[in-house]
């Protein structure tokens, strides 16, 4: 028979929610998820959908999109907004509305670098995209790469508050994809602090083991 004990294990185990996550595999705008649910130590089946199941899949999600967070049944998406959900979750959001909207802005800012990297980066025409890279290398990323440096210099190695929030995840888990857009070489020389800050993230204990133990990527990013 089973104790008292062995039963309240069975039935908080069967009351405990079932979480899916899908994405491709690769980093992009998924690992970042991947990471906080890693870090909060949260059981989680981690679902790489290959571009054949991808057809299948697509018209069953409620964009068209990946990533997806499932929890029982329920399908989520929109990456930042799975991120934002899992930070409140695991106490890694602001203690007031106000700090919340500090971390909303600095992920904000962070993603319209991506998005602009990625308008170069995404661009069909060879001649028309060498012509945007340079013209972005030239007057747009020094500029919000300066910033960035200075958001997280001024936030002791953060994206926002001072401290580790679900905003650092965002960055770690998304910065070898902006890096591929970008194409400069010397990123990680010109500003260690954004190196600095995905290292702080990825080697947490829970995430470290997370990262070791995944399958090979597609791709680095």
């Amino acid at each position: 028979m089973c104790s008292v004990r062995c039963t309240r294990r069975i039935l908080l185990k069967q009351k405990m929610p079932k979480t899916k996550f899908y994405y491709f595999n690769l980093k992009a705008l998924g690992e970042s998820c991947r990471l906080l649910l890693a870090y909060a130590g949260e059981e989680f089946e981690d679902i790489r959908v290959s571009s054949e199941e991808w057809a299948e899949l697509k018209p069953k999600t409620p964009f068209g999109q990946l990533p997806i967070l499932e929890i029982d049944g329920k399908q989520y998406a929109q990456s930042n907004a799975i991120c934002r959900y899992l930070g409140h979750k695991y106490g890694l959001a602001g203690s007031n509305i106000e700090e919340d909207l500090i971390i909303d802005q600095n992920v904000d800012f962070f993603s319209d670098i991506r998005a602009k990297a990625g308008v170069v980066h995404y661009e069909p025409d060879e001649a028309v995209k060498a012509k945007k890279h340079e013209e972005f290398s030239k007057n747009l990323y020094p500029i919000v790469l300066k910033k960035l440096n200075e958001i997280i210099e001024q936030n002791n190695g953060h994206l926002a508050l001072g401290k580790l929030t679900w905003a650092d995840f965002v960055f770690a888990g998304v910065y070898d994809y902006l890096k591929m857009m970008l194409q400069i070489s010397d990123l990680d020389e010109k500003y260690p602090s954004f190196k600095k800050l995905k290292e702080s993230v990825i080697t947490l204990p829970k995430v470290k083991e997370f990262c070791a133990n995944v399958p090979k990527s597609t791709c680095d990013f």
